[in-house]
């Protein structure tokens, strides 16, 4: 099953998203990892104010045993994570 994971930044919290950029990008784009698609949400003036992620996991209880693998989650980077089931129609990957 696929869920739409959308995570807000803590304000002010820039300097701890770009500390951790790296790790996470590491972590989302492992071979075996479950995330599909990812990228930051922007502000109006173009910075990253938060996360978009399509993650694939059995059910909730192992989407969130996921996301808190990942080193922002982990760095207490997200004020809010709000997911729910997602069918991707257009452009789809084969396979999902």
């Amino acid at each position: 099953m696929l869920f739409a994971v959308t995570c807000t930044d803590r304000l002010g919290a820039l300097d701890m998203r770009l500390k951790h950029r790296s790790e996470h990008l590491l972590w989302a784009s492992a071979e075996d990892s479950p995330v599909k698609m990812a990228g930051p949400l922007l502000s109006g003036e173009g910075d990253p104010v938060g996360s978009l992620l399509i993650v694939e996991a059995e059910d909730e209880a192992a989407l969130r045993d996921i996301l808190a693998t990942d080193p922002y989650a982990k760095a207490d980077l997200f004020s809010d994570v709000f997911w729910i089931p997602f069918k991707w129609t257009v452009k789809a990957p084969e396979g999902l």
